[in-house]
């Protein structure tokens, strides 16, 4: 197979259709990095990261098939700068009114098992087997590379009504550790972890006062957070294994 001759350093970000991850993609594309990114849907972001010269890869992470093609895909480059693990899904715990007398024990539990499993799946299990299949890539640049997981303030607080979600960032975060440890020095690796950033289209006034109301800063500051975060770990040459804190001091907002 024909290797391609590498101009850029690449950086690979996973779920980069919208928000957050479409933000950073356009941003680092116009840093001068070559992109690779990965989408389950496809959006009118991902059409302009395509016509800006960006690699765009339709994958469900939760399928195996699609992971290994994903990670096929990337065989022509021979150096990967760094891998930003941003595809997430924000899927809430079920209700437990919800459950009926009629429905068996094994339904309820495979009920839950699905929630579980589906976070697991795609914010713990995929990072996991990603890092491991494109580390020679990591190692194989000229300089230093970076690892950067995106997880959650929950992650470290937990959450009552999304617990699966929330245990599944925190494993991420360990796992964050566990490559500090194994990588260094040549990759470095550590974790984002935003509070509220930016709310949704449909967010009506009222829940908007109250999600601003649980950081001291009270702000709702965007997704140019998290890139000034990925910026300033891709040019530290000493910080590794550090999960840093996007969250206004919401920490501190105590009762």
């Amino acid at each position: 197979m024909h290797v391609m001759q590498q101009q850029k350093e690449l950086i690979v970000i996973t779920g980069a259709g919208q928000r957050v991850g479409l933000y950073c993609a356009q941003a680092l594309l116009k840093q001068g990095y070559a992109l690779a990114v990965s989408y389950r849907t496809f959006t009118p972001g991902i059409e302009a990261l395509q016509q800006a010269g960006a690699l765009c890869l339709q994958a469900d992470f939760n399928q195996l098939a699609q992971l290994a093609s994903f990670i096929e895909a990337l065989a022509p480059y021979p150096a990967i700068r760094a891998v930003i693990h941003n595809a997430s899904s924000w899927q809430p715990d079920l209700p437990l009114a919800g459950h009926t007398a009629q429905q068996t024990t094994l339904s309820l539990l495979q009920q839950d098992a699905a929630v579980f499993d589906s976070m697991q799946q795609v914010h713990a299990r995929a990072p996991y087997l990603l890092n491991r299949a494109l580390l020679p890539k990591l190692l194989a640049g000229p300089g230093p590379a970076d690892i950067i997981h995106l997880t959650d303030f929950v992650a470290s607080v937990g959450s009552s009504k999304h617990q699966a979600y929330a245990a599944s960032k925190a494993a991420l975060e360990n796992l964050t550790l566990s490559l500090a440890r194994q990588l260094a020095p040549k990759v470095k690796v550590n974790a984002i972890a935003p509070a509220l950033l930016m709310f949704n289209d449909n967010d009506d006034a009222a829940y908007r006062q109250k999600a601003l109301a649980k950081s001291l800063m009270a702000i709702a500051p965007g997704p140019d957070e998290v890139l000034q975060s990925v910026l300033y770990l891709l040019t530290s040459r000493y910080i590794t294994g550090r999960v840093l804190a996007l969250d206004g001091g919401r920490h501190l907002q105590l009762p």
